[in-house]
């Protein structure tokens, strides 16, 4: 800490998730104003969850506290103007007071050696995932990189563990298990695909990455094609694809999914900059995790914008590409992003629009480009 950190009588409190991209541009601004700030990660402390929403009325990351005063999101901290922010940081400096709850004790840090399960494995990988990224993270929370991340002790760490997919037990597997164990795959499978034969930058570039990279998964091959349509939505076509994943006579259909999960997509990371931020999930209160996910997203104007003035609301491509998925027509798309979005003036001025009548939906450009550093 710097002199003016420790002279501080208060403090700044960001509570966070590893590899969040929001929360490192957050704390990387917090960093610059001389104070001093306690990062909680809710990651490791998923107890402090329900305290942080009471506190909130929000169940997404960053949250940021000077003193007990909140200032919210990554989005609303980056919108203060430099004399309210100057006012906060005097705040902290000058004040003591009661600050936001902080982490009785530590847990332990990611499991060692072999794992025991495809819940064990799926979380000791996912630990390896959030580190690498967490650590090969730009400050602005955007930009990967990955000529680093590839050079990574960690990495081979990973690599290592990937080898151990083939021997998982998939038919045992409860619809929780299978969901955070196929899309944690699905985003570290597309991280080691960048890795080793690096990042597509074209459509048939694209379509080949994501029916052709893949991992030996319980004796059966799925690549991020099967992964995403096959498992995760039911066996369902994707995108220019004339066929299901899984044929009748498939024995990778048995693992498949009864029906499409709307929410997988807020948490699958294909690599391009326009995908939600890479997570990761636990078994454990997953519908959750993945609503938190749906809910941060349609949050940021890159998922969603709602113009009053025009009554006309502009979506993400994602929601025109798997329409189906939310519910096939216009209207009950519309009803699901109201009823997934947080408490919020973006919401409310939703509602306002729907009850109105008539509403034009269009739907935003998407950027294809990676969130490679290079």
């Amino acid at each position: 800490m710097g002199e003016s950190e420790n002279s501080a009588r208060g403090r700044v409190t960001v509570y966070s998730i590893q590899g969040c991209p929001h929360c490192v541009q957050a704390k990387a601004t917090l960093g610059r104003l001389g104070v001093p700030v306690c990062d909680v990660n809710l990651g490791k402390h998923p107890e402090l969850r329900a305290v942080v929403k009471e506190l909130t009325g929000r169940s997404t990351v960053p949250q940021i506290f000077f003193n007990q005063v909140h200032v919210g999101g990554n989005d609303d901290l980056q919108k203060l103007d430099p004399e309210e922010l100057q006012k906060l940081v005097h705040l902290v400096r000058d004040e003591p007071t009661d600050t936001p709850p902080l982490p009785e004790d530590e847990q332990s840090e990611e499991g060692t050696g072999e794992a025991d399960g495809a819940a064990e494995l799926s979380s000791i990988m996912r630990e390896i995932v959030l580190k690498l990224f967490s650590d090969h993270l730009s400050a602005d929370g955007k930009r990967v990189d990955y000529k680093a991340m590839k050079v990574s002790p960690l990495f081979e760490r990973y690599c290592d563990m990937a080898v151990q997919l083939q021997r998982v037990e998939l038919a045992s597997l409860t619809r929780e298990e299978k969901l955070a164990f196929f899309i944690n795959t699905y985003n570290a499978l597309v991280i080691h695909g960048y890795l080793r034969l690096g990042p597509p930058t074209s459509m048939w570039q694209r379509y080949r990455f994501f029916n052709y990279v893949s991992y030996l998964i319980g004796g059966e091959v799925f690549t991020l094609q099967d992964i995403e349509n096959g498992v995760l939505r039911g066996n369902s076509k994707g995108m220019a694809q004339l066929l299901r994943p899984f044929s009748k006579t498939d024995p990778r259909l048995q693992i498949a999914l009864p029906d499409a999960e709307p929410l997988i997509h807020f948490a699958l990371n294909c690599g391009a900059s326009g995908c939600p931020p890479i997570k990761t999930y636990t078994p454990q209160g997953i519908d959750s995790q993945l609503r938190t996910a749906a809910e941060a997203f349609l949050e940021n104007d890159d998922g969603c914008v709602v113009d009053s003035e025009k009554r006309e609301v502009r979506l993400s491509q994602i929601f025109k590409w798997y329409k189906a998925d939310f519910g096939g027509t216009e209207e009950k798309l519309l009803n699901w992003v109201l009823e997934h979005m947080g408490d919020s003036p973006k919401k409310s001025n939703l509602q306002g629009i729907l009850s109105a009548g008539k509403t034009k939906v269009s739907y935003l450009p998407y950027d294809w480009s990676t969130n490679s550093t290079h």
